[in-house]
């Protein structure tokens, strides 16, 4: 069966050679017809391994007029196949030690194209040269001009604030040379991971349409549920055949573990890195997350002093992720552009909800949080996380029960106290600090965990959700029993009828900082 399939295109990022070499297309042609005959300068951000450098790429052979890459894509009769002259300049290729390093890497990139177009440059510095490089080749035909991971040199010395600030002057300076090109160019799109800034490096460069949030592009990044069933179908069917599930078990489980990614608030897409990766080997991993930096992300996670009720409570407007430099931006921006978390829906005059795109992102940030934010080792993390999953399997609360207490023995008094200091010292305050720990302790398990999910007459503390097992929790600085009350009363379970039910009531011991004991009925 696999010989028949497709080869994966994971870490292609040429797309002659994706098409030469006969890998797996999703195609997107349209949306690329629709950009290029609106003709107008784009810019559109993304988080990392998400196509950007493919659909850059897809581009430049578009305006090549190499008709043959594109046999079959639904472009192929509609497009007119001129060749353009094409800048492709990606900053990936620019050494980014210091701000001279970052000079010198434009300008050998420069070179490297006009020599390519028969052209030679004789300015020696990056800005003239880059004018220079644009004059000559788009004297006689107008030019297409495509610049993916315009903030790389910033991007990779956001924890030395004074050196991204030298590179922000020189791509300042760089970029602003664009403007002044507009009677060359056919076309333009410039890539990214952050959202420029009208008074960083486009402060001269205000005539570039940002589409990084609009509806119509939404879904031109990543996969659609549609995509992923019709282009990945006999590896969808190499999946069931292994695992025995039916097609619907499957799909949910892949849905639920890789989908969520939303750029509009409306339609959601999955991140093409995790399920090429996940195709491969089909194991549930965290490809995508584990290819970023755990070390940087841990450290902002430690200096923000970040918790997952801070990052979600409330909806953010778009205007926040371009009032500020991505150093100086509040932690749920820059969060969100780097794709730990994504939109969850829209709503007039308050602005984009935010959550944890999937499962796979929501496990490795929350493990990274009991790492860096509440203070569990890796040694004790991984037995907490063997306990729980342990007593889940068991069905014996009393191990998980255990387990629970041992997290929160482990989390520094001083943390405590700031929450408290912070927050409030206000019963239903201090009773979302467990909350919180919990919500996080179990995402890092990798369990399906729900917080103050709605009935009709109020909202549970957390639900998990194992197999066929349901645990309802509630937390209380009361005894167990009057928390159990609760559940009973206010009918929290009642929408998982059908399965192993278990009312679990908890009681909060405010002065130990842990919890005090349980009462469990099935």
């Amino acid at each position: 069966m696999r010989g028949e399939m497709k080869k994966l295109p994971i870490g292609i990022q040429d797309y002659k050679k994706l098409r030469e070499d006969g890998y797996l297309y999703v195609d997107k042609t349209r949306y690329l017809y629709q950009l290029a005959n609106e003709g107008t300068p784009y810019f559109l951000s993304r988080p990392r391994r998400f196509g950007k450098s493919l659909t850059l790429s897809t581009l430049k052979y578009l305006f090549l007029g190499e008709k043959g890459l594109f046999k079959d894509t639904w472009i192929e009769n509609r497009w007119d196949w001129k060749a353009y002259p094409v800048i492709h300049l990606s900053m990936t290729e620019v050494d980014t030690a210091d701000p001279q390093a970052v000079g010198r890497g434009i300008t050998y990139r420069l070179k490297r194209i006009a020599e390519e177009n028969g052209i030679s440059l004789e300015e020696a510095h990056y800005k003239y040269a880059f004018t220079e490089l644009i004059e000559k080749m788009g004297k006689r035909e107008r030019l297409v001009l495509l610049i993916d991971e315009y903030d790389k040199p910033i991007l990779d010395h956001l924890h030395e604030p004074k050196i991204a600030q030298k590179h922000r002057d020189l791509l300042r300076t760089f970029y602003s040379t664009i403007k002044d090109a507009d009677p060359y160019l056919r076309f333009a799109l410039m890539t990214g991971i952050t959202k420029f800034t009208k008074a960083g490096v486009f402060s001269t460069l205000n005539n570039l349409d940002d589409i990084s949030y609009t509806e119509r592009y939404a879904t031109m990044l990543g996969y659609t549920q549609e995509e992923l069933e019709q282009d990945f179908r006999e590896y969808i069917e190499e999946g069931i055949r292994q695992t025995g599930r039916s097609r619907e078990e499957y799909l949910e489980e892949i849905r639920r573990y890789y989908n969520g990614f939303s750029f509009d608030g409306r339609a959601f897409v999955y991140n093409p890195f995790s399920i090429l990766g996940y195709f491969k080997d089909y194991r549930f991993k965290n490809y995508w997350f584990e290819t970023g930096s755990p070390y940087f992300l841990g450290e902002y996670i430690k200096r923000h002093e970040i918790e997952i009720d801070d990052l979600t409570e409330y909806p953010i407007s778009e205007s926040l992720f371009s009032a500020y430099e991505i150093e100086a931006a509040p932690a749920a921006s820059f969060l969100t552009q780097s794709g730990y978390l994504t939109f969850k829906g829209y709503r007039e005059k308050r602005g984009y909800e935010l959550d944890f795109p999937n499962q796979e992102v929501k496990d490795a940030f929350s493990q990274l949080l009991l790492l860096h934010r509440y203070g569990l080792e890796p040694q004790t993390n991984d037995a907490i996380r063997n306990g729980i999953l342990n007593g889940l399997d068991k069905r014996d609360f009393g191990i998980i029960f255990e387990q629970m207490r041992i997290t929160f023995a482990s989390i520094p008094y001083t943390l405590y106290h700031k929450r408290v200091e912070q927050k409030g010292n206000h019963p239903e305050r201090l009773e979302r600090f467990y909350h919180v720990v919990l919500l996080t302790l179990f995402w890092g398990c990798g369990i399906e965990a729900k917080a103050e999910e709605m009935t009709n007459l109020g909202r549970s503390d957390l639900i998990l959700v194992y197999g066929e097992d349901v645990y309802v929790l509630e937390l209380k600085k009361a005894p167990a029993e009057k928390a159990l009350q609760q559940i009973r009363e206010k009918g929290y379970g009642e929408k998982y009828r059908g399965k192993n039910l278990y009312y679990v009531g908890i009681e909060i011991d405010t002065e130990q900082r842990n919890l005090k004991e349980y009462r469990i009925e099935r």
